[in-house]
């Protein structure tokens, strides 16, 4: 049996130390008081014989009192109270030096793996997560009230960031560029003026990404239709020059050939800058920045034609990849990439359907870009077409004083995610029992919200010029106070879920796939997202219903759920929850009746969503993959596929990966073994989600159903 102490870590259960604990208080009372050895013994074999796999060290302590109680030696329960009392004073001296010093010994895996993106061996990574560490342990005794912190501990909630929750810094945005770039900004105390040329705005993008993801612990997005003008001045000074140097020497059309060739240079080279500049830089949490790139043709833009120029650039070079340490060219992480199709490239005619199949190609070897069809979000936002923050957040439309709609320069305060599947078992399949404890984790995620937004409440614009006064966000004074923008509805503060299937599968016992499960599923949804908004109501606060808040969340609120409850068939049993809204991956769904049918929870969750489907290497049968996107585009806002096969990123292999004597996976090439450095798809049970990495293993990915 492990117990999992109040820091987090797990430790074996230890029966020494409860026996200690009662014979310190029954020292303390009164001779007739106390209980002899044997009653000790047998409370701790009582404990003992409660073969549970993990134990919260608080539940220990409850099964002591329970015990004194029935024994009726309250003197002795009491004065077992003052000891664990005294004993959690103690303990708030300082509870992190194992953790911190473990991390620093390499030790502390949970921590070093939890986020793929950052390299923990490094120096610069380990101050992140050594600050990080302090700041949960501080997070979890002094700034969240304690009801929270156990409702987090015990998986009814997820209390997301705790990492970072001491500063006053918030999650994900939509940074204001076109305003950076138009009116110029400041990093570092120096002044950056509005460029001149497309190279120049490129590099200044790259600065401002670095500078803003340094200060925040989410993702970010960048439209990149406000580079389309500086792309327009780099033309009109090759123009200038070509005029000037050659004058009526050459003709006009040996003039623009001139000026077109010299523009592709500077165009190529300002995507390479923006590509590499953003996965060599480290932002000063020890990663790359989380950025999302944006690209939307807009028909209103009259610098389409130059952004269409900017998008085709940006996906042959994603399609190309960049070189690894080896040489050989691999996917990047960042930037994500979000294409926008709308009625001029959705494959039906369209004057850019021509980008759109390059998409479609660079999605079929690289996995990005995601697809949002603005047909479909125009329904769910008031008109709006913008960009999601980082990659899965979205805001809620919100006007200014002169009544224009507003995104960029908007940000998320935070999440707080509800367990369903948990109150799906306490319910033990009664539905009124489950509304009633619905109604319960409900109150406690907004309690844990309101705490969020209490903590950023009087921050000042200093904590973050780039942000709060030279334009990311806003340009206050300095000195001046964010709270404005923390109201009516200009910042999100995001109520996250995961599991609907299978607190449909609790409840009703079908899927939420099933009819009768279909229509409950979405009375759930449209519970919680009833909640938001009367929320935002009685706060004037932005909450918003977010699905798909982070994968690992899936996990941890199963294994919970698992050492808890135990082994529930088609529930805890499978190692993971399903994300949000989405078809559990053994359900035998095609491409299209999963997009259409997750496509009515979008809606309900338009505080963020995205919906997948992993389908086989379509490298060769593109055409498949476009009338998957055109059914994106008549059918669902946010969708991605994976169609990636097996990939080895040392050597450029691009075939499938062998299985060898040792049942592990190998490169047919070069021999790898490493599979942090392969792409793998295995079919073997028909499990078509991501794998995944093991908890407390560096080298080995398990599919998620048969654990291979």
């Amino acid at each position: 049996m492990k117990v999992i102490k109040r820091d987090g870590s797990t430790v074996d259960f230890d029966r020494s130390k409860i026996a200690k604990a009662i014979g310190k208080a029954n020292e303390s009372v009164d001779f007739e008081d106390r209980i002899d050895d044997k009653q000790i013994e047998k409370i701790v074999d009582d404990i003992a014989g409660r073969h549970r796999s993990r134990l919260l060290v608080e539940d220990i302590q409850d099964m002591v009192e329970e015990k004194l109680m029935e024994l009726q030696k309250y003197q002795l329960m009491k004065s077992y109270i003052l000891y664990r009392y005294e004993r959690a004073l103690i303990r708030k001296a300082n509870t992190t030096d194992e953790s911190i010093l473990s991390l620093i010994k390499n030790a502390n895996k949970d921590v070093m793996e939890e986020n793929s993106n950052k390299n923990a061996h490094t120096a610069a990574t380990q101050r992140d997560l050594i600050a990080g560490e302090v700041s949960k342990d501080l997070t979890r005794r002094l700034l969240l009230p304690e009801y929270l912190a156990k409702a987090h501990d015990e998986g009814a909630i997820h209390f997301h960031d705790a990492d970072y929750f001491i500063q006053p810094i918030f999650n994900c945005c939509l940074v204001n560029i076109g305003d950076m770039l138009d009116n110029g900004t400041v990093m570092n105390g120096k002044m950056i003026e509005s460029p001149k040329s497309f190279q120049v705005a490129c590099t200044v993008v790259t600065q401002i990404i670095a500078s803003v993801a340094s200060s925040q612990y989410g993702g970010q997005s960048v439209n990149v239709a406000h580079l389309g003008k500086y792309l327009r001045r780099t033309r009109e000074k090759y123009r200038r020059q070509c005029d000037e140097k050659f004058g009526d020497s050459i003709s006009e059309e040996e003039k623009n050939e001139f000026v077109e060739m010299r523009l592709k240079d500077e165009l190529k080279a300002g995507v390479q800058t923006i590509q590499y500049q953003i996965n060599t830089l480290m932002t000063t949490n020890g990663q790359s920045p989380f950025v999302t790139l944006f690209m939307y043709l807009d028909e209103n833009d009259p610098y389409i034609e130059e952004n269409a120029m900017i998008i085709e650039e940006i996906l042959r070079q994603r399609y190309q990849g960049i070189k690894n340490e080896v040489g050989v060219y691999v996917t990047p992480a960042f930037p994500k990439l979000v294409y926008v199709l709308d009625e001029n490239n959705c494959l039906k005619g369209g004057k850019y359907d021509y980008l759109t199949r390059l998409a479609v190609k660079c999605s079929s070897k690289r996995l990005y870009p995601d697809y949002i069809s603005a047909k479909m979000m125009r329904k769910n936002y008031e008109g709006n077409v913008f960009s999601p923050m980082g990659c899965r957040s979205f805001l809620s439309p919100w006007k200014d004083e002169n009544g224009n709609y507003k995104f960029e320069g908007r940000f998320n305060q935070g999440v707080v995610s509800i367990n369903l599947p948990q109150c799906g078992i306490l319910a033990k399949g009664d539905e009124n029992k489950f509304w009633e404890i619905l109604e319960e984790r409900l109150q406690l995620c907004f309690d844990a919200l309101m705490v969020r937004h209490n903590a950023l409440m009087g921050t000042v614009s200093d904590v973050s010029p780039v942000h709060w006064q030279y334009g990311a966000i806003a340009r206050l004074d300095k000195g001046e106070k964010i709270d404005k923008y923390l109201f009516g509805g200009y910042s999100s503060i995001s109520l996250g879920y995961i599991g609907l299937y299978e607190v449909t599968k609790l409840v009703k016992g079908v899927s939420h796939t099933d009819p009768e499960g279909e229509k409950f599923a979405v009375k759930v949804m449209q519970c919680l997202r009833d909640h938001c908004e009367k929320w935002k109501k009685e706060t004037n606060i932005g909450f918003a219903l977010y699905g798909t808040p982070a994968e690992s969340l899936c996990y941890r609120f199963a294994r919970i759920d698992k050492e808890r409850f135990g082994t529930i068939p088609d529930v805890t049993d499978k190692g993971y929850y399903t994300n949000s809204y989405h078809v559990d991956v053994r359900e035998h769904i095609d491409a299209f009746s999963k997009f259409k049918f997750e496509s009515q929870f979008q809606e309900i969750s338009s505080g963020g969503a995205i919906s997948y489907v992993e389908i086989p290497n379509m490298r060769n049968n593109l055409t498949a993959l476009e009338d998957v996107v055109k059914f994106i585009y008549d059918n669902i806002q946010y969708a991605e596929f994976n169609t990636k096969s097996d990939y080895c990123q040392v050597c450029g292999f691009d075939g499938e990966i062998i299985i060898n004597d040792d049942n592990e996976w190998e490169c047919p090439v070069c021999h790898n073994k490493d599979q942090r450095k392969m792409n793998v798809t295995r079919r073997t049970c028909g499990y078509l989600g991501e794998n995944f990495w093991n908890v407390g293993k560096t080298k080995e990915i398990k599919a998620r159903v048969l654990h291979l």
